[in-house]
């Protein structure tokens, strides 16, 4: 993949103004929309739901690429679907004895299926499914808060997700990434960079997303 998929993180943008703040992402270069879904119990904290998917996919084109940060994500992969969701991304800690099942799901969705892990899973632990999925989604902070300072050490799963995937499998990293530590995760394989406060906190979104490539 010679261009790398810059996929901004709404939960830093301004919500009173979601609409104009995607379309500024969108002019500045951005490929895909990343919308973090969390419920409170499988992370310390509540965000948006399937209303505001739904309402996203009525004013952009864009990719729409949903991170399910939630204990039960087979129960919310066909609203999400529905409402408008081209990747439905679940973590393989709230399910690991069901991933498989989870994956036909979201394929019979006719959608695309990341899997994610969290900083303290072995990435290895994955591996049986890499062939099976489209994404992998390697978080480099705790999921639940936006702002937190990227752990170096995550980093290091890309290359052992990048050794045993098929080619074409893109491999994602979210958490702390800006113009230094996008530069560490590209050099190591990653395909696809999420960054919410990087951006919008940016004055200048065109500068901020090209900063990341």
């Amino acid at each position: 993949m010679n261009r790398t998929i810059i996929s901004p993180s709404i939960l830093s943008a301004d919500f009173a103004n979601l609409e104009k703040e995607v379309k500024a992402v969108k002019n500045a270069g951005a490929e895909w929309i990343h919308i973090d879904v969390m419920d409170g119990h499988f992370v310390p904290n509540i965000t948006i739901g399937v209303p505001v998917v739904k309402s996203l996919r009525k004013v952009t084109d864009l990719i729409l690429d949903t991170h399910l940060m939630i204990e039960n994500p087979k129960e919310y992969i066909k609203p999400f679907a529905e409402a408008g969701s081209d990747i439905l991304t679940f973590h393989y800690e709230a399910c690991a004895d069901s991933v498989s099942d989870i994956i036909s799901r979201i394929k019979d969705a006719g959608k695309r299926s990341g899997i994610s892990i969290k900083p303290k899973t072995d990435a290895r632990e994955i591996i049986p499914f890499l062939d099976k999925v489209d994404l992998v989604l390697i978080m480099t902070v705790e999921p639940g808060f936006g702002g937190q300072e990227f752990m170096h050490d995550c980093a290091m799963k890309i290359p052992v997700i990048r050794e045993n995937a098929p080619e074409n499998l893109i491999i994602q990293v979210d958490g702390g990434i800006n113009n230094i530590t996008s530069k560490i995760c590209t050099s190591l394989g990653a395909d696809s960079l999420v960054a919410g406060s990087y951006i919008f906190g940016h004055k200048d979104y065109e500068l901020a997303v090209k900063s990341l490539r």
